[in-house]
């Protein structure tokens, strides 16, 4: 059964809900995180370059196992459009443990057999 620390959650953006799908997909098929959720409409204001940019975005949440933390972090990475994308980890300070133990098992056995996605050039 999952001790309740096993459970992490990373978040990131990306420019559009289409974009998280095709990330999320690609972790969900190999096994690297359990379950996504993606909030379709958020509003981002930072500073890039030196210039003031405000834009839309969708924020994924990814649910996952500690033992994967890594593997998730690189392949969101490499899968991301952006070429610095927010990536942080959640750590819950409790998980229900029979979810805590469903995130495990979903996560059980990665699969490294994913293709790479290219990223977009400007």
């Amino acid at each position: 059964m999952a001790q309740e620390t096993d459970l992490i959650v990373v978040y990131t953006t990306f420019e559009s809900i289409h974009q998280a799908k095709e990330v999320g997909h690609v972790l969900l098929k190999s096994r690297l995180a359990a379950c996504m959720n993606i909030v379709p409409a958020m509003t981002s204001i930072y500073e890039w370059e030196g210039e003031v940019h405000e834009t839309a975005e969708a924020v994924m949440l990814i649910k996952t196992s500690r033992r994967c933390q890594k593997e998730v972090l690189k392949r969101t990475k490499e899968l991301h459009p952006y070429d610095t994308p927010a990536l942080y980890v959640l750590d819950p300070l409790h998980t229900d443990t029979d979810f805590g133990a469903w995130i495990a098992g979903q996560t059980e056995m990665p699969t490294k057999t994913v293709p790479q996605k290219k990223k977009r050039t400007p």
